[in-house]
């Protein structure tokens, strides 16, 4: 084997590749052309070590984590290993079952820091030292190439993909946003991503979340300066036709829906409509450079729209189904579980539980039916709401029994607060019977209603529509 032809092989075609990955496809194919080897070429990218050329394997594991195999190990140490027998080292990775020796080298850049490694694995004899010594001064000459045309760098479609998966681990609705626009403009390379939503009032600009730029800034202003209408507009473009962008040409006015991003400084503009045109949205990725987006990356960003969309479609659904779960799906009050979390961290002397019970209410039901007694319920719930202060909680726990918790600072003051609930149950001429209680030091939730409960039977006994206050 003459070693000193590989390198001159190697020498000569790199120059000829004009990316990282025609650098490193190009080292490989040279190395295939002098032996029958597994030959694998991985740079770090984003905490991983990232497979960009390889051949001579029926399988390649696409990303390797930096401290795994062989590999990793030469990654980590920043020296070279020689096994002439892998089944003797526990770290080899197996990517073909007749693999027996393997050599890796670590390259590194013309500085000497670690950018990655050079894997060759072999099936029958082979001249271990040689090749280390060979592949060596191959993986010197890649670093300094790979260095010379910026470096390992993700391709747009892996963005995407660590993106995509970012979105897909977010577990609130901010999160997803802020992993969503921040993912556009790493697609994009352009200056900020915001995206519209549909809400009550109509379609509407989510909330920062990071420090908006210059540009960011200036658009908000423009947009909330046309008013709503302006969003609108937008949105309705992109749902109308699709994702539209510019083309990087100067000299062409604008549509009417862009004028308040044409003040605002935008040059560039690509516009992709998220969801369904009654309760989606758009993704907007501006910049203040006259460029022209190519058309991948338009499609990169339209995958990126509907990946976010999804993720926000499923995470609104588990919101729905949460709240569904802790509230009555009556009086939309929250109901027996969180009622228990909350009396949990009732305060002593502080917290108190008002017991409510709606007076004649099997009457109602009796007589009028289940569906005038729905009816009661609800006015009810929703004159209690109203009767209680800010930062007052009120849960159905039962058919017609409520439970309010509130802080106070004297028992007087739970009592004032029983007696409006009163006043607003007559309001809409119903009555109601409510037992107060504190919680004493060292008493169970569980006791401290069963005494509110016991004050409520109180005010039953004595005629009802009223309240009482359990003895301290």
């Amino acid at each position: 084997m003459d070693h000193q032809q590989v390198i001159r092989d190697v020498t000569v075609r790199l120059p000829m590749a004009s990316t990282v990955a025609e650098v490193c496809q190009a080292t490989v194919d040279a190395l295939a052309r002098y032996t029958p080897a597994t030959i694998a070429v991985l740079l770090h990218v984003n905490g991983r070590l990232r497979c960009v050329a390889a051949t001579g394997s029926w399988q390649v594991f696409a990303t390797v984590a930096p401290d795994a195999g062989i590999v990793g190990r030469v990654f980590t140490g920043g020296l070279p290993a020689v096994v002439p027998d892998i089944s003797t080292d526990p770290d080899h990775i197996p990517v073909r079952p007749d693999v027996t020796a393997e050599v890796c080298v670590p390259i590194c850049d013309p500085a000497g820091r670690l950018i990655g490694v050079l894997d060759v694995q072999w099936t029958g004899p082979a001249e271990l030292a040689a090749w280390r010594a060979t592949a060596e001064r191959v993986a010197g000459r890649l670093g300094a190439r790979i260095m010379a045309l910026g470096g390992p760098a993700e391709s747009r479609s892996e963005k995407l993909l660590r993106h995509a998966a970012a979105m897909t681990a977010a577990t609130t609705e901010w999160d997803l946003l802020a992993t969503a626009t921040r993912a556009a403009r790493d697609v994009s390379a352009l200056d900020t991503a915001m995206l519209v939503l549909s809400g009550r009032s109509g379609p509407q600009l989510s909330e920062p979340t990071a420090t908006p730029g210059e540009l960011e800034t200036r658009i908000r202003a423009e947009l909330a300066e046309a008013g709503p209408q302006a969003l609108r507009a937008i949105v309705a473009r992109a749902h109308r036709y699709g994702t539209g962008h510019t083309l990087g040409e100067a000299g062409h006015p604008p549509t009417e829906e862009h004028d308040p991003l044409v003040r605002a400084g935008v040059r560039t503009l690509v516009a992709v409509p998220l969801g369904s045109p009654d309760g989606g949205g758009v993704l907007l990725v501006a910049g203040e450079r006259l460029l022209r987006p190519d058309p991948r990356t338009v499609n990169l960003l339209e995958l990126l729209a509907g990946q976010a969309w999804t993720c926000l479609d499923r995470l609104r659904t588990l919101d729905r189904l949460r709240e569904q779960a802790s509230s009555d799906p009556l009086t939309g009050l929250r109901h027996t579980g969180p009622f228990g979390q909350r009396i949990a961290t009732a305060t002593p002397g502080r917290t108190a539980l008002l017991a409510i019970d709606v007076d004649g209410f099997k009457t109602v039901n009796d007589t009028y039916g289940h569906q005038a007694g729905d009816r009661v319920l609800v006015g009810l719930a929703r004159a209690l709401e109203g009767a209680l202060r800010q930062g007052d909680e009120l849960y159905r726990i039962g058919g017609d029994e409520f439970v309010a918790v509130i802080e106070v600072s004297r028992p007087e003051e739970a009592v004032r607060v029983a007696e409006r609930l009163t006043e607003a149950a007559r309001r809409i001429g119903r009555t109601i019977s409510v037992g107060v209680a504190l919680p004493r030091p060292g008493e169970s939730p569980e006791l401290t209603l069963r005494r509110a409960d016991q004050a409520l039977y109180a005010v039953k006994r004595q005629g009802r529509d009223g309240v009482r206050l359990s003895a301290a």
